[in-house]
């Protein structure tokens, strides 16, 4: 079977199909293909993950309809960050929002609510086609198409044509691989813990970043006396603490959180992460292009990674408008490259800076931890690069569609 359409996307994550209902809305034809059942994809379970969220991301979810679906409950708001050094009972460094109108940081939501409405948005999409339980064979670019050779049953190969094919199928992407784009993976040895807590005392909205010398904790508000809470620690630390009883790893959690918020217990499991960044060397290459984690997979302590993923989707899908409007190709090498430049000047500082941090912060020395103090406080007390942080976080922009309003 042939059929020519214009994206074929690998990957029905929250990166791939923001990007699938973004060209659908702006007129193109995509076709997105996962090796999951339709069942898993249309309601995802827990994971434990809950996805910090700019202005700008929130701004790219309201024009995809994807913000709308959520649920009231699933929606909690950070109005003040404080980052806390070692044994250090008050913050370090502090950003609130500034600003006429201004009122919050972000915004939380659970990772497995995003999949959930971004699937029933691109079912609801008529030039979106989803192929579910897709194991792909094949990708082979040509100078004038696409072709993808996939199977969802086994021994019954099929093939599909597109102008432009995209990657989007997480770091450690097959996708990537078959278009021969090397990556460079950083593994930090480390795990996170990731879960929710319920506590005894209001969180009035603010988020911790705790830096301890033995693990980082981060607690970020979610809705009502719940909170997610991320433990950083060492691989063997790490499979310790998810040996702990409920009731001891919440102890741990309250000890080294000082009580801020009382007593503190589970909600529902914890779930363990290896800590492996990634860092694609090319974005683009012929008639095909990386979104999302294929192209930059983010540590999480400064939590951008999925904002990240939606600006590759804004950068692609504003390069492919643009295209299509001056009469070209959206798979012409040019095209891409400009996605290329817009992708690598957005994400090259923020990938970098956040590897940094966290080498800094997952050593004990004397030198990093005097190295880390000297940091926070003169963050602190430079305005310029709190503001500066703080404009990343509430600054307006996201994904705009020819003839949307944001």
């Amino acid at each position: 079977m042939q059929q020519e359409r214009d994206a074929l996307i690998v990957g029905a994550g929250p990166a791939g199909l923001a990007l699938a209902i973004a060209l659908t809305d702006a007129g193109f034809t995509a076709t997105v293909f996962d090796a999951q059942p339709r069942e898993a994809l249309a309601a995802p379970p827990e994971d434990g993950r809950d996805i910090a969220l700019t202005h700008a991301s929130v701004a790219t979810l309201r024009t995809l309809g994807l913000w709308q679906r959520l649920l009231p409950e699933e929606i909690g708001c950070i109005r003040e960050a404080r980052v806390v050094d070692g044994d250090r009972q008050d913050a370090a460094l502090s950003f609130a929002p500034r600003g006429p109108g201004a009122e919050r940081l972000g915004w939380i939501v659970p990772n497995h609510a995003l999949r959930r409405v971004s699937f029933a948005a691109a079912a609801e999409r008529p030039g979106l086609r989803l192929i579910d339980r897709a194991h792909v064979l094949r990708v082979a670019t040509e100078p004038g198409h696409v072709q993808l050779d996939f199977e969802t049953s086994p021994g019954l190969p099929q093939q599909l044509q597109g102008r432009l094919f995209v990657a989007a199928d997480s770091r450690f992407s097959w996708s990537r691989k078959q278009l021969g784009i090397a990556a460079d993976m950083h593994d930090f040895g480390r795990t996170t813990i990731v879960c929710r807590m319920q506590h005894e005392l209001p969180h009035h909205d603010v988020a911790y970043e705790c830096f301890g010398y033995e693990r980082t904790l981060a607690v970020l508000p979610a809705v009502g006396h719940v909170s997610s809470v991320v433990v950083t620690a060492d691989a063997a630390a790490a499979e310790r603490l998810m040996q702990l009883s409920e009731s001891e790893f919440a102890m741990l959690v309250e000890r080294q959180f000082r009580s801020r918020l009382g007593r503190m217990q589970l909600l529902g499991e914890r779930f363990p992460y290896p800590l492996v960044a990634a860092y694609a060397r090319r974005f683009v290459g012929q008639r095909s292009a990386l979104v999302g984690d294929a192209a930059v997979g983010m540590h999480p302590v400064t939590a951008h990674g999925y904002n990240l993923g939606l600006q590759s989707v804004a950068s692609l899908v504003h390069a492919l408008c643009a295209a299509r409007a001056a009469g070209r190709d959206i798979g012409n090498a040019a095209v891409l490259a400009g996605y290329e430049r817009a992708h690598r000047r957005d994400a090259a500082p923020v990938y970098h800076g956040t590897n940094a941090v966290a080498k800094l912060y997952a050593s004990t020395g004397v030198p990093q931890r005097l190295a880390r103090q000297l940091l926070l406080r003169g963050a602190q007390h430079l305005p310029p690069l709190k503001a500066a942080i703080t404009a990343r976080l509430t600054g307006r922009g996201g994904l705009q569609l020819p003839g949307a309003a944001v």
